[in-house]
């Protein structure tokens, strides 16, 4: 979108690309019957409000259309919008809006959640364009924000350490300093504290949570850029550089290596939730689709510059150990560590949880291999069993049973799945070029060859964006291995057809029966690789060169 090169971009361009396309595609649309845009969640028709108005009331930006008939139209919505939080005293979620609006918005019911992000944002969004609203929209705001702080949704101890009580925190300290109130002020530095001591002790829970670790960054940044104490605002800093800190460890040009905790539709297959990465990063251009708009152009926290230019400069493959340990609401027993992992080099990644999590929605993505995020398609290349929730073309939700081994650039996975259970497993592939074998699939995808061995024959369907594998007749197992074009030429491969007749050759051993298993001698480092598991699912090897695979390492 942007026609200067990315690195002579700043954060501040960055961030006016994404005001102007996101007021363009705002002004462009047109209103429902209800007023507003959106009926699916009422916290879109809020953001593309504020886009709309911040670039009407920008005299620097030069837009495809009249500034003042766009302030009144951003006006109108914000207005609808304000208008459906509850406003009664001592009703439920006195204080909230409703979430989906569909099909009456006046009518829908106040849902917990869209308060708890959006109601931060009102505070940022009114301190910075006040002056330029119109009255009635100021009253709005005015009432709207009191009704926030006497709602005292975030009221709350922190207990998970989760997306949610991190805006209950950043809360906190917002409207216990706009309303003077000591005591919720207090809280919110204690709640800050604690939670920043937990995730440096114990790692983050929401391990590549998407949306959720954005709203994290939000919440935190808004509740920074608004404080005015050098002490909290220090403290503020602090959990920022944190959580920039983790996003750079799993971090390759727009895309999140390794395991998600959670995965929306726009988070797998491919990487969609991209504009708080656009703005600190840069190293890729800003998509035409932004599926989550929210504030990535108003709030900006510049990371750390260590943090930043080992997210950036990824010439030499680095592998990512880390061990997390979750909290569970209302237990008081310690949870089982959680190990994940990724290899990540300046043309792809691997990696994963080695662990199988049941996450909300069961929504767990346990592995991947990523590639820069690209001008269009999938940039992931993944297997799984498909679980609870799971619908044909949309890859994701898995079942409990797969067992893997990461190393490196190669993932061997094993799938014991039951008698009784749908024998089939879904892989998603790049697009790119591919050479069909009966049991492997050779390609060349993103400046990477990928080789998969797949142990039992399958099926390819072409979806618009990517491949979809169909693997039937498990239990069985399958093996990827990539090389960069990079790696592939030191070995004396320049070509897709070379890599192909040079894998083929190097195709695992997988058996099946008592014992489920497979073993692979990996092109990098010419390593043995072996996973293997009885068929009463216990008994788990996991060795590389013969010794079992080691999480002394990990470190959170």
């Amino acid at each position: 979108m942007a026609d200067m090169p990315q690195q002579q971009t700043t954060s501040k361009i960055r961030q006016r690309q994404i005001i102007s396309a996101i007021a363009v595609e705002a002004e462009r649309r047109p209103l429902l019957y209800s007023g507003l845009w959106f009926h699916d969640d009422v916290r879109n028709n809020f953001y593309y409000a504020s886009y709309l108005f911040a670039a009407a009331v920008d005299d620097t930006l030069e837009l495809p259309f009249g500034k003042e008939d766009a302030k009144r139209k951003a006006e109108s919505v914000l207005l609808e919008t304000v208008r459906l939080q509850n406003r009664m005293p001592g009703t439920p979620l006195y204080g909230h809006w409703p979430l989906g609006l569909h099909p009456t918005p006046g009518e829908a019911a106040p849902h917990e959640l869209p308060v708890e992000i959006m109601g931060s944002l009102m505070v940022w969004f009114n301190r910075q364009y006040c002056d330029r609203f119109s009255a009635g929209l100021r009253v709005a705001f005015h009432t709207a924000i009191g009704h926030i702080y006497r709602s005292a949704f975030f009221r709350k101890q922190v207990a998970t350490f989760g997306h949610h009580e991190a805006k209950y925190t950043a809360a906190k300290l917002i409207f216990g300093k706009l309303f003077e109130d000591d005591l919720l002020r207090e809280d919110g530095r204690h709640s800050l504290e604690l939670t920043l001591a937990h995730i440096r002790a114990k790692g983050m829970p929401e391990y590549g949570s998407l949306p959720w670790f954005w709203h994290w960054v939000q919440a935190f940044t808004c509740a920074w850029e608004l404080e005015e104490d050098s002490s909290l605002k220090s403290t503020l800093g602090e959990m920022l550089d944190y959580l920039w800190s983790e996003r750079s460890l799993w971090y390759l040009k727009g895309a999140w290596a390794g395991a998600h905790s959670r995965g929306w539709p726009h988070d797998v297959p491919a990487d969609g939730n991209l504009l708080h990465d656009y703005v600190q990063f840069g190293d890729f251009a800003l998509p035409e689709e932004m599926p989550r708009t929210e504030y990535a152009g108003f709030l900006y926290y510049e990371a750390p510059e260590e943090v930043r230019s080992a997210a950036l400069n990824r010439r030499l493959p680095a592998e990512v150990c880390k061990k997390t340990e979750k909290v569970v609401a209302g237990s008081t027993e310690r949870q089982p560590a959680l190990h994940s992992y990724a290899y990540i080099c300046k043309d792809y990644a691997a990696g994963g949880m080695w662990e199988r999590v049941e996450e909300f929605d069961n929504e767990q993505l346990r592995w991947a291999f990523s590639l820069p995020v690209p001008a269009a398609g999938v940039n992931r290349l993944y297997f799984f069993h498909p679980g609870q929730g799971y619908q044909p073309g949309d890859p994701r939700h898995q079942s409990p049973y797969m067992e893997v081994l990461y190393h490196q650039n190669t993932i061997l996975s094993l799938f014991p799945v039951p008698e009784g259970e749908d024998t089939a497993i879904v892989g998603v592939l790049p697009l790119g070029e591919w050479i069909r074998q009966p049991k492997a699939l050779l390609g060349y995808a993103g400046n990477v060859y990928f080789a998969v061995y797949v142990s039992q024959e399958y099926e390819l369907l072409e979806r618009p964006s990517y491949l979809e594998v169909t693997s039937k007749n498990m239990p069985g197992a399958v093996v990827v291995e990539a090389l960069s074009t990079d790696q592939a030429a030191e070995l004396g491969i320049h070509c897709l057809e070379e890599f192909a007749a040079a894998a083929i050759q190097r195709a695992p051993e997988f058996t099946e029966g008592e014992i489920l298993s497979a073993a692979y001698t990996a092109w990098s480092g010419n390593e043995r690789l072996q996973l293997r598991i009885d068929n009463k699912h216990t008994g788990i090897q996991a060795l590389i060169n013969g010794k079992p695979v080691s999480f002394e390492h990990y470190k959170v």
